[in-house]
């Protein structure tokens, strides 16, 4: 049982406090060999007229935002063959070797026609934080434009984007037996536990973080905890951007579909990932690595649940619709706090849409 007295300032000297202690295990991996997709020496694109000709400029990295389904990844490859570009994925799924369906990954064809970067980076039983991500992908933003390429960021998870732009807060450091025995003892507790512990320590954050958001509310104890401080007078006391990326110009582009259209490419979506085999990928994976946190992520939760016999298949592939339709209107709250992005009304696989963001690369690309 995990118990916190209640009082203005945290109590380390019980409690959570005996089980910190961090551990990570990240590998290093790095991203496609970069040398295969080289542009032809004798032809300049916009991107190498962009991102390298004029060296008093600085190169321009284009950012794709939207809600799942919302042809992010059609767009990508449509901006990068047009300008010499290489992809940085942003996707706290797609890191995962072998959680390939229900990530709606870029196909083995689609990663020969330009060179992807931060899939595949890790196994699914090692964690990958926002800061490694950030890492991982801002060391891939400057090695691109050494090679005449434009960097093209997208993806949906928009705690990865803003670490990679602005920087994480300077927080105590993942504990990771601190989560688990809170993991152990939420299976023991009602759904709002977690919640009501987080509101005793640090009220203000309680309110800003939804009662069912598990992650985010034992990240939020765990830094009361470690830091000795509710986290909301360290967030007040620092800036959030406490290592912002610089050097680059930011062109964020932002999906924004019609509403009825997009839940029904995401039910489409779902019910195309069940059919494909996400039940089957999802037992391979269970029986490599057992129940590992990264398989409680949308469609592997639900297809957990028919092979555990909680649920139908059907009833999992309805459940997946209606969690991915809650987590794009999730994306869309997130993203429309990001700055000056230029938002078009379609699907990134609309002919429409794909002229709409070249003009925008193109004008970006010509500014001075």
């Amino acid at each position: 049982m995990v118990a916190l007295a209640r009082q203005s300032e945290v109590d380390l000297s019980a409690g959570l406090v005996a089980v910190v202690k961090q551990g990570t295990g990240i590998r290093d991996q790095g991203s496609e060999n970069p040398a295969k997709y080289a542009p032809d020496p004798l032809v300049v694109s916009p991107a190498r007229t962009a991102n390298t000709l004029d060296k008093g400029r600085l190169p321009l990295v284009v950012i794709l935002l939207g809600p799942t389904a919302s042809g992010k990844t059609a767009l990508s490859l449509a901006l990068a063959e047009r300008f010499g570009g290489e992809i940085v994925s942003c996707d706290s799924v797609a890191v995962y070797r072998g959680m390939d369906l229900g990530t709606a990954k870029p196909t083995r064809e689609e990663r020969a026609r330009v060179p992807h970067h931060l899939i595949d980076m890790a196994e699914p039983d090692e964690p990958f934080t926002a800061g490694a991500y950030s890492r991982a992908a801002r060391a891939a933003l400057k090695e691109i434009p050494a090679r005449g390429r434009m960097p093209i960021v997208t993806g949906g998870t928009g705690l990865y984007l803003r670490a990679l732009t602005e920087g994480l807060f300077p927080g105590p450091p993942r504990q990771q037996a601190m989560r688990d025995r809170l993991m152990q003892s939420l299976q023991d507790k009602s759904a709002n536990w977690l919640h009501r512990m987080l509101t005793r320590l640090d009220p203000k954050s309680a309110a800003r973080i939804h009662a069912h958001d598990t992650p985010k509310l034992i990240r939020a104890i765990e830094v009361c905890v470690a830091a000795r401080r509710p986290m909301s007078a360290i967030l007040g006391s620092q800036a959030l951007a406490h290592d912002p990326l610089t050097g680059f110009r930011f062109l964020r582009i932002g999906l924004n579909p019609p509403r009825q259209a997009l839940y029904a490419r995401i039910n489409a979506r779902c019910a195309a990932m069940f059919a494909a085999g996400l039940v089957e990928e999802t037992r391979g994976l269970l029986t490599r690595y057992g129940a590992v946190k990264s398989l409680d992520s949308l469609g592997y939760r639900q297809a957990r649940g028919v092979l555990e016999g909680t649920l139908s298949e059907e009833a999992a592939i309805a459940a997946a619709q209606q969690g991915h339709r809650n987590y794009a209107k999730r994306q869309m709250t997130w993203f429309r706090k990001e700055p000056e992005v230029r938002w078009i009304a379609g699907f990134g696989d609309d002919a429409e849409t794909a002229s709409a963001a070249v003009e925008r690369v193109e004008q970006a690309a010509a500014h001075k």
